[in-house]
């Protein structure tokens, strides 16, 4: 695909600043873009590599002033990321062949209608009176249990598994490897210091609009439903345990496990490796870092880090001190030598 610096400007509402003709025909990072790439500029910390790429157009802010001269067409737009995101979207529709219909071998069961624009990979599972929206894609090897729902546009890739009577909705994205509904962790300990299963009868349900990253495993509920609220974005390899629910457009990165029963808030951005403990709430509006752990309730719009998770810069202050353990330590050492010496100095002279 090739497009001219102008007319990329008037598909995203931009304005150019420099060769409206310069031809583009690829995408890059902008520390690496060659000439024919189009790249962008969002976080202040790459703006120096603005003035050495050696691409051809860069999206920036409407309000971006260069310090020194650039040699790439500017495309201002309101939010180059979005903007870049949007593109990519795009050429990705324009690129991937549209799949439909039911490879073989396939098994779909006679009850389940399959609707004219769905498809149904090779050596698929769809069992008995599964619900298929419009224009779902089920990619090979995915296993659909009797029973479960999956709604219009909605996408499995491959080795997908869903248990029976799960609901997943619209639009979803659902990455490979990932299972939704395999039974929750319940057993109940005996007298005998052995553990007696306890029957998981719930269900999984997925919102609207939600991506699941590949091999991340959510738990079906004891009783009633795991909830992931429309929006939301779970990474790779995340664990969402029994009853849980995750509120709309919370984003978590990979690693991240939650314990059973615990209520997760809307618009919370969670790091990398973070641990909820279970039985817990979760607020609305929180930025978790990596690496924390959560082992009491959170309120709203909270910075938190470390574990237990304090307040960010109660975190940062603590890391600083953690940083000069060794030197106070030896400070305490030498203070400790000096007091020693100014208390024998002070101490009666016998007599002769």
């Amino acid at each position: 695909m090739e497009i001219t610096a102008g007319q990329l400007a008037a598909m995203v509402h931009g304005t150019v600043e420099g060769n409206a003709q310069a031809v583009i025909n690829n995408f890059a990072k902008i520390e690496e873009a060659a000439e024919g790439c189009l790249t962008f500029l969002a976080n202040p910390k790459y703006t120096h590599h603005i003035y050495t790429t050696q691409a051809t157009a860069v999206l920036v802010r409407r309000d971006f002033a260069a310090e020194h001269p650039v040699t790439a067409t500017l495309i201002r737009v309101d939010d180059p990321y979005k903007t870049l995101a949007d593109l990519l979207n795009y050429v990705s529709a324009q690129t991937t062949p549209a799949k439909r219909g039911i490879e073989q071998p396939a098994y779909v069961h006679e009850s389940v209608a399959v609707p004219d624009d769905a498809y149904i990979g090779a050596f698929a599972y769809v069992g008995q009176g599964v619900k298929l929206g419009r224009n779902v894609k089920i990619y090979p090897q995915v296993y659909v249990g009797d029973g479960a729902v999956i709604d219009d546009d909605t996408i499995l890739y491959p080795g997908v598994k869903v248990y029976h009577g799960c609901r997943v909705g619209k639009r979803c994205i659902v990455h490979s490897g990932t299972v939704i509904g395999s039974d929750g962790f319940g057993h109940a300990p005996k007298s005998d210091g052995t553990y007696e299963k306890i029957a998981q009868i719930g269900i999984v349900v997925i919102e609207d609009d939600v991506e699941i990253g590949a091999n991340t495993t959510i738990d079906r509920a004891t009783m009633d439903a795991t909830v992931i609220r429309k929006g939301v974005k779970l990474d790779n390899l995340i664990q969402v345990a029994h009853n849980v629910e995750i509120g709309e457009n919370t984003v978590m990165a990979a690693q991240v496990g939650i314990a059973g029963s615990t209520r997760i808030g809307r618009n919370n951005m969670v790091g990398g490796q973070v641990g909820f403990a279970g039985h817990i709430t979760v607020g609305d509006n929180n930025a978790i870092g990596a690496q924390s752990g959560i082992p009491n309730n959170v309120g709203d719009g909270n910075r938190l880090m470390g574990y237990p998770a304090v307040n960010a810069y109660d975190f940062a202050r603590q890391a600083a001190y953690m940083r000069r353990l060794g030197q106070m330590a030896d400070d305490i050492k030498q203070l400790k030598k000096q007091i020693a010496l100014l208390t024998d100095n002070k101490q009666p002279q016998d007599k002769q």
